[in-house]
């Protein structure tokens, strides 16, 4: 190290001018890149101060600046638009998921639940609702943004210094804690196309007292924005026009013959022409292969595709040194929000067969089933708008410590104590009412009932092809309330010394770390989901809480001025329900250094995750097995259960139930990852990792038919090679005294094995042009190599990058990401180019041809999208000294996913692959930031 502290190495030079420069001003971007004092510091992956920015361990930073310039709107965006993000996510566009009032994030294309997420380095709480109705994970949309310093993301497994979850890795989001004076940010915009208007409004102000021993922040932000609907874009106010099949309108108002495969057929005199008014004048009539009914192709337009939402966070920091070694700190964050999205007419519909079933028609005798579609002009005068879904939640975290030196030892004491209330109001539609309004209004009474047991009816067509009274809809229609909490205690001490002993390299460090905690979940859904009063909808309580301590230790070697080495390790047990599930994890990470400018570095470790609260006390759900073939009684009539062709028993159909399970192991992961980076000068950077993940125990349930062979095998006294013991069979499969199937259990299980490999790359170069300005470019970029799923113990390996059927079954995300920016700063100005560019993926008839060579008799052939990219574009003024204006153009070519459409059918309203893609197009943003109060 040199004497002013700057590390003399041009490798970590050249890195740290990048984050300077990404960091500063206009002003300062333009101006000679002097050398700062850096000091240690300490970064994300690992827990002892250092003087080397580039370690063993790659770190992703975004700086505040970076989230400015590159016109990012949410923490949520930052992490969705990062290269590392690689999965295709569910969110505002997914209509009627589990969380569809959420925003999540993941990395490698591992489901969300596998990074750790942190706030100032203390983990996220939970959020109360489960992702894809199973996962536990943390919702990204609470976070003040214009408060945040940077992001730092960690990606592979961390576990030997972050514990359970960091398996795909971590991200750790660092907020202000200090503050000169205060900043006022106002900023407004919207999209070109309509709808998503937006406004934001932030105040902090710092302040110091006591001599400069007292420091605290206090930060306040409020955002408004409205929702996008589907009508509001050309690709989704519509089925599809430019699919292989041509365009149909939505089957609105429906008669079809269930034992005649359910042909269509038309029972209206005026064909259509009495709901001609419905959908805003567009309801049609419509013809298909199966038959004709009435519909609009304008009814897929009624959803939204990005939600509203009202949010207001307080952030506050504060620090009083206490003398010159101890001081005591808090930090505290409140966030309250409400997130507003509807399904669509897709979820507003009534249908006789989800009810009492089909019915026998008196003048044709056809068995008959309806369906019917509910048209804004059917709710009122708002339509759709009326019956918004709600999610309403509030949120806080709040940490008290303190921090201090004895001799070379530093310490940390603190304890966090956080909680997570959500309420969810869902439309929902009555089951008795809506049915005996069907039943009164179109169907009349009963005339009588068949041998086979089925009602006969004269149904009044003319009641059923009309629009409804006014006021009716209401009468059948209302919300649900689900109530759901999460909350967490953590307790945390650390001691840290960065001298412990001397190397040749120089200081060896050592930190560690005991930590001890509980946390609670609960989910509680309105009483009328689970007793069968809401038509269609059902729902899963569940509640429960564990409690977990851990001890870390990290131990930093410099062995050679050109050679480190790092060695962590971790233990942590959880005590859920009335079982202790226990790991111990480790890494030991390489730095080589053989001439200044070169670094080579490399980690081996272990990763793990503890069942979630939600894996193991998650309430039963049912559901229905059909096609099950009965192992066991086909084994009785001689049937191997190789080949049951023609077994009476080989096509039954059992009700099965579906939970959580507190038995469930941890999942592991073995880790490793090796890469480069090179600074041939001060200005530039380059460096490339490759990451290795194999991950087992993974939590899935056992399929029906894995447990029928699991019986056929126990019960034959053969070799059961499932994951379910034979006790388990037992328990879990229900027989009448005639031996017939009654129900099956399939809880959670350990059960599914990946195998991952990744490259990942990052360049960075700053160029003075002199009386022109500066420059600064910078970009990352991620490849998935492999990626292989065994869903089941002795299933194949699916080969979730060369088999398209395989990747839309069970994961949706692009196989090359990559993210970037070329700044230019002079004098009172900087602009800022950002791409984000999203590789080739498998097009709609790749997967309903299960494979790259089908082709469809339309003649349109299975294949790949082509790389998508946008770019957003930033221009900003320092106008005055404590002024500066900015504009934001978001996606500023407007690309929609609109290339898409023509491998999905003319039936479908949004034809894109909602979960890496989305038709909001151009935003554009205005930004006033008012600095006052410096000294």
């Amino acid at each position: 190290m040199s004497r002013n502290g700057f590390p003399r190495h041009p490798l970590t030079r050249a890195v740290l001018s990048g984050l300077i420069l990404a960091s500063s001003s206009a002003i300062a971007l333009a101006q000679e890149n002097t050398p700062t004092d850096l000091g240690r510091v300490t970064v994300t992956g690992s827990l002892i101060p250092q003087t080397q920015i580039e370690n063993h361990t790659p770190v992703l930073t975004v700086t505040a600046e970076d989230i400015q310039t590159r016109g990012f709107t949410s923490v949520a965006e930052v992490l969705q638009q990062n290269s590392l993000t690689t999965g295709g996510l569910q969110g505002g566009q997914t209509s009627a998921s589990f969380t569809q009032g959420a925003e999540a994030s993941g990395m490698f294309g591992l489901s969300p639940s596998y990074t750790k997420y942190l706030i100032n380095g203390r983990p996220m709480l939970s959020y109360p609702a489960l992702y894809n109705g199973s996962d536990t994970f943390n919702n990204l949309s609470g976070i003040p943004i214009d408060i945040v310093e940077r992001i730092e993301i960690l990606p592979g497994g961390q576990s030997s210094l972050y514990g359970s979850d960091a398996i795909a890795g971590v991200v750790n989001i660092i907020l202000k804690d200090r503050m000169d004076g205060g900043v006022l940010n106002v900023r407004g915009g919207g999209y070109t196309e309509g709808g998503g208007n937006d406004f934001r409004v932030s105040g902090a102000h710092g302040f110091n007292a006591f001599d400069d021993r007292f420091h605290a922040l206090v930060n306040v932000q409020y955002e408004k924005s409205s929702p996008i609907w589907g009508y509001q874009r050309d690709l989704t106010k519509q089925n599809n026009t430019k699919g292989y099949t041509p365009q149909v309108p939505t089957n609105d108002f429906l008669v079809y013959l269930p034992d005649q495969q359910n042909a269509y057929v038309m029972m209206d005199p005026t064909r259509c022409a009495n709901v001609a008014g419905q959908f805003g004048g567009t309801t049609v009539l419509g013809t298909r292969a199966t038959g004709e009914s009435c519909g609009s192709p304008f009814s897929a337009g009624y959803k939204t595709l990005k939600n509203g939402k009202e949010s207001s966070q307080i952030y506050s920091s504060m620090s009083f040194d206490v003398n010159d070694n101890f001081q005591l700190f808090a930090d505290a964050l409140y966030s309250l929000e409400e997130v507003q999205y509807n399904a669509g007419s897709g979820y507003a519909f009534w249908g006789s067969d989800v009810g009492f079933g089909a019915f026998v028609d008196q003048a044709s005798g056809e068995y008959m089933n309806l369906q019917r579609a509910f048209a804004p002009e059917d709710i009122s005068a708002a339509g759709y708008r009326d019956i918004m879904s709600t999610d309403r939640n509030k949120a806080y975290q709040v940490t008290l410590g303190g921090r201090g030196n004895v001799g070379n030892w530093d310490y940390s004491a603190s304890f966090s104590r956080g909680e997570y209330k959500l309420t969810e109001r869902s439309f929902a539609r009555w089951a008795n009412e809506i049915d005996s309004y069907f039943e009164d209004r179109v169907l009349g009474p009963v005339l009588g009932v068949t041998d086979d047991g089925y009602n006969i009816y004269n149904p009044n067509w003319g009641a059923f092809y009309s629009p409804l009274p006014a006021g009716d809809f209401q009468t059948f229609t209302g919300f649900t309330y689900n109530k759901s909490r999460t909350w967490q205690n953590l307790g945390r001490a650390q001691i840290t010394n960065g001298s412990l002993f001397k190397l040749p390299g120089g200081d060896a460090g050592l930190a560690v770390v005991a930590e001890a905690g509980s946390e609670g979940w609960s989910y509680t859904p309105d009483q009328r989901l689970l007793d069968g009063s809401v038509w269609g909808t059902t729902s899963v309580a569940g509640a429960g809480h564990r409690s977990n301590y851990a001890l870390t230790s990290e131990l930093r070697m410099p062995l050679l001025e050109s050679l480190t080495v790092t060695a962590s390790g971790r233990y942590d047990a959880f005590k859920i329900a009335d079982k202790t599930v226990d790991k111990s994890t480790y890494s030991i990470g390489v730095e080589f250094r053989p001439i200044e400018s070169l670094l080579f570095r490399g980690k081996y470790g272990t990763a793990f995750r503890a069942p979630s609260l939600s894996d193991a006390f998650q309430g039963r759900s049912g559901y229905y097995a059909n096609g099950s073939v009965d192992y066991y009684r086909c084994g009785e009539l001689g049937f191997n259960p190789s080949d049951t062709v023609g077994c009476a028993y080989a096509n039954e159909s059992v009700f099965g139930e579906q939970s959580g399970n507190a038995e469930l192991e941890a999942i592991t992961a073995d880790v490793w990852n090796a890469g480069i980076v090179w600074a041939p000068i001060n200005n530039l950077s380059v460096s490339v990792d490759y990451y290795n993940w194999k991950i087992k125990n993974e939590v899935n349930t056992l399929s029906s038919d894995q447990l029928l062979l699991a019986e056929y095998y126990c019960r034959n006294g053969q070799t059961n090679n499932t994951s379910a013991s034979c006790q388990n069979v037992s328990d879990w499969i229900t027989r009448d005294g005639t031996g017939k199937l009654e129900k099956i259990y399939t809880p959670k299980m350990n059960i599914a094995s990946q195998n991952l490999q990744a490259v990942t790359a990052s360049f960075k170069y700053v160029q003075d042009i002199g009386r022109f300005g500066a420059l600064q470019f910078s970009s990352n970029y991620t490849n998935m190599i492999k990626r292989e799923l065994q869903p089941q113990p002795g299933d194949d390996y699916l080969d979730l990058l060369r088999d398209p059927y395989a990747m839309w079954n069970y994961d949706q995300y692009a196989k090359v990401r990559a993210d970037g920016a070329v700044g230019w700063a002079k004098d009172k100005w900087t602009t800022t180019l950002y791409f984000n560019y999203i590789g080739k993926t498998p097009n709609r008839m790749a997967y309903l041809g299960k494979g790259y060579d089908y082709v469809h008799p339309s003649g349109y052939e299975a294949g790949k999208w082509g790389s998508y990219t946008t770019y957003n574009l930033s221009v900003n003024y320092q106008a005055m000294d404590n002024l500066t204006l900015s504009m934001m153009v978001n996606n500023v070519f407007n690309k929609m996913p609109d290339g898409q459409a023509h491998s999905y059918a003319g039936n479908i309203g949004a034809p894109y692959n909602s979960s890496i893609y989305n038709p909001y197009g151009r935003a554009v943003y205005v930004q006033a930031k008012y600095e006052f109060g410096k000294k």
